[in-house]
């Protein structure tokens, strides 16, 4: 029987898929690099979280594998080119999670535009400023979308009730989406109001959003991130807030997520002090998105083993 292990924590519907489709499933969350490496021998295939760096060593290491699943979109810890040319499929699953995420954007943004983090924040200790917290609304606005894959388009779908022109860039996309206005990196420059990073992190996202990327818009405007926290420098994000090019920022993802709470407040510590509003990295984080990204991942990994 094909063995395939699972060293995520995911839904329960991955392993009952795969054991339903005649493979042996073993579930063994949190190794490390050395033990996972063990632990995969004789495996076809192997589903993976982000703690751990699949890269040439390891997947030399490990010859009877045929694919590497990934709950989830980000595929930057897997060598995904070496992995391919060894004939080991790399599997994402960002269907399941793309609704959650393009709800997510939309609650970022209007907390963003309406000061609702902070207002809320100030009448809990007794304020109550209204003019401070007169906020701006969004259908006079141009968003721009940076990356129009699942997520991308998941944002601007529901950005369409809200009246507001919505414009998008994407170098890998050949075709035009078909009710979306596509436009130049530089017209997206020129034009949006609101900038929203949908990428994926890989060497030429990395600080896509960088000193020169604020000084090429021609306009104030406010950034949102729900993608990966390196593709924004921060220090040049910084300085964008101090200066008011950059109106306010709201950020899912920061380039130096830590789980601990102290390291995670003083790297970030000049953020804390601008117009900014956070979340712990949970876009993509439902209830719904934990069975979807799980079981989009299964039939994938199905097909690509049958």
């Amino acid at each position: 029987m094909k063995r395939i292990l699972i060293s995520d924590r995911t839904h329960e519907v991955l392993p009952q898929r795969l054991r339903e489709a005649g493979f042996d499933v073993l579930v063994e969350p949190d190794h490390d690099y050395e033990r996972l490496v063990a632990a995969a021998q004789d495996c076809v295939g192997l589903v993976v979280r982000s703690k751990v760096d699949i890269d040439r060593a390891f997947i030399d290491r490990v010859p009877s594998l045929r694919c590497i699943g990934r709950v989830g979109a980000g595929m930057e810890t897997i060598d995904v080119d070496y992995a391919e040319s060894k004939g080991v499929r790399c599997l994402n699953s960002p269907e399941g999670n793309r609704d959650a995420v393009g709800e997510h954007a939309v609650g970022l943004l209007l907390a963003l535009l309406n000061n609702i983090a902070r207002a809320d924040a100030e009448v809990r200790h007794g304020l109550w400023r209204r003019e401070a917290n007169r906020g701006f609304e969004l259908g006079p606005l141009t968003v721009g979308i940076i990356g129009f894959g699942n997520m991308g388009r998941s944002f601007a779908k529901r950005l369409s009730g809200f009246g507001c022109r919505v414009i998008y860039y994407d170098k890998y996309l050949d075709e035009t989406i078909e009710g979306y206005e596509r436009v130049s990196l530089e017209s997206l420059q020129a034009e949006a109001d609101v900038v929203s990073f949908h990428v994926p992190l890989t060497d030429e996202t990395r600080h896509y959003f960088d000193a020169d990327f604020v000084a090429a818009m021609k306009k104030t405007f406010f950034l949102l991130n729900t993608s990966r926290g390196a593709v924004v420098d921060t220090d040049a994000l910084v300085v964008g807030l101090e200066s008011g090019k950059v109106r306010g920022a709201a950020l899912d993802v920061l380039e130096n997520e830590s789980m601990q709470s102290d390291s995670l407040l003083n790297l970030n510590a000049k953020l804390l002090t601008q117009k900014v509003v956070f979340t712990p990295h949970v876009a993509g984080w439902t209830v719904e998105s934990k069975y979807k990204l799980a079981a989009v991942l299964a039939d994938k990994m199905i097909e690509a083993l049958k």
